[in-house]
């Protein structure tokens, strides 16, 4: 893989997806230096990670429709050193692409035994796993016959919860890569392999589930 050059992170207007045209800052940044609060203020949420909140496969009576997966990697710091103790989240709509949210109009099927949101804290040795089901493609009225690739949003929240960090991970050789906006804002092409994740046979569980590594280095790993 070819080294990342410049910036790996998108630009906060990016044309190209819409939604930026309105979101994007308008006037110059103020870099405010972090007070102590900031910087050590909790991480966890109210209610604890439980033992089973990483399999969004399991949090119904039943099981969800789709091709079942496996979700695995590491969070590092550039360093190579892990980030333990770190909360990872993740979110997704279902295998027919739609998510459980009001505002999600698709005309896709929604499962009532999936979801879509997961978490867990990393291990002593940075190292994170989740089993869910992929993710289906879905239009998004970006611009005309707009459709997203499979993706699943993971949230890493760092020593605080003002450092956290929100990214997509991509499935290899998706054919809507040349056209989603989103993807392409990320625009040194290294960068965005990094958010590709890596399809791994030994990893999957056989007759059960099939297994993809997504490792995150923060400071690399392009973030939105």
């Amino acid at each position: 893989m070819s080294s990342v050059s410049g910036d790996p992170h998108p630009p906060l207007l990016y044309p190209d997806y819409r939604s930026t045209r309105t979101r994007a800052p308008s006037r110059p940044l103020v870099d405010l230096a972090p007070s102590l609060t900031e910087v050590s203020g909790p991480v966890l949420p109210e209610t604890p990670v439980g033992d089973t909140d990483n399999d969004l496969t399991a949090q119904h009576d039943g099981e969800p429709l789709g091709e079942r997966i496996v979700v695995y990697g590491r969070v590092r710091e550039t360093n190579g050193h892990p980030v333990p103790d770190t909360l990872v989240e993740v979110w997704q709509c279902n295998a027919a692409g739609r998510y459980r949210h009001q505002n999600d109009r698709h005309p896709a099927p929604l499962d009532p035994n999936f979801t879509g949101v997961g978490r867990c804290l990393t291990d002593r040795e940075g190292r994170f796993r989740f089993v869910t089901v992929k993710p289906g493609a879905y239009p998004w009225r970006n611009h005309p016959n707009a459709w997203r690739p499979a993706h699943i949003h993971f949230s890493i929240f760092g020593r605080a919860f003002t450092q956290r960090l929100v990214t997509q991970m991509y499935f290899p050789g998706d054919p809507l890569f040349g056209q989603d906006p989103i993807f392409n804002s990320v625009r040194d092409p290294a960068a965005r392999e990094l958010m590709i994740c890596r399809f791994d046979l030994e990893q999957t569980v056989p007759e059960w589930a099939l297994a993809y590594q997504f490792d995150i280095v923060l400071c690399e790993t392009p973030f939105e």
